[in-house]
């Protein structure tokens, strides 16, 4: 990751935003399999895929780690509420249940 202050022209800006959105996709495809994990050990032990505290406690830790970083809390929330309703839908599926 480089600094943008570093970044000299629209070329290299360009490259590290491809560069970067190609390592969002990658930590993306990580958190979808470990919701997968989540779906089956959920599963194993009778668990429904909406635990409500843990929505709260995910969409908490956006915000907090959004300011954290000078990034907009608001779009963080707003984002993950976003993935955490597609995560549980994905379990549901998951399930077999609704």
């Amino acid at each position: 990751m480089r600094d943008p202050a570093t970044l000299g022209d629209m070329t290299e800006l360009r490259a590290e935003v491809d560069a970067t959105v190609a390592a969002l996709c990658d930590r993306m495809a990580h958190r979808a399999r470990l919701i997968s994990r989540a779906a089956e050990l959920k599963k194993a032990n009778g668990w429904p895929a909406r635990i409500g505290g843990r929505v709260d406690e995910v969409i908490d830790n956006a915000r907090r780690n959004a300011e954290a970083q000078g990034w907009d809390p608001e779009l963080a929330e707003v984002l993950w509420r976003e993935l955490v309703e597609w995560s549980i839908e994905r379990e549901k599926a998951a399930l077999g249940r609704e």
